[in-house]
């Protein structure tokens, strides 16, 4: 690995780490209990996965795509912080929440990524 490719995840997962800071802070001051913030920022940092993997196919240098998929938006999405909720949740005794927050979170995360790449592929044609 070079310095340039180091460097570059370490830049742009300042800025996704940031970014996913000011967006949950802003989020946590909007909603309830429940764990919207974090669930947000994990279904957006998948759309934006998916959308960033469809346009980077042959048309991002390495540096880049692993700049904007490995550096940003792995610091962005929170799945750490999901996982910190659900042991919130468990401790709460929030059984209904806790299921709530897995089941959501995998599964239209999941769908979010695919959605994410077939809206690329839908723009282009292909």
């Amino acid at each position: 690995m070079s310095w340039p490719v180091v460097v570059a995840v370490a830049v742009a997962g300042a800025l996704g780490a940031v970014s996913r800071l000011l967006l949950h802070e802003w989020l946590r001051g909007c909603l309830g209990t429940f764990p919207l913030g974090t669930l947000v920022v994990n279904l957006l940092g998948c759309l934006l996965f998916g959308v960033c993997w469809g346009m980077a196919q042959g048309r991002w240098t390495p540096l880049v795509q692993t700049a904007v998929l490995v550096g940003f938006l792995g610091a962005f999405t929170t799945f750490s912080t999901f996982a910190h909720d659900g042991l919130q949740l468990i401790e709460a005794r929030r059984w209904l929440a806790l299921m709530a927050n897995l089941l959501v979170q995998n599964v239209v995360g999941l769908l979010a990524v695919w959605g994410g790449a077939a809206l690329v592929a839908g723009l282009r044609g292909s």
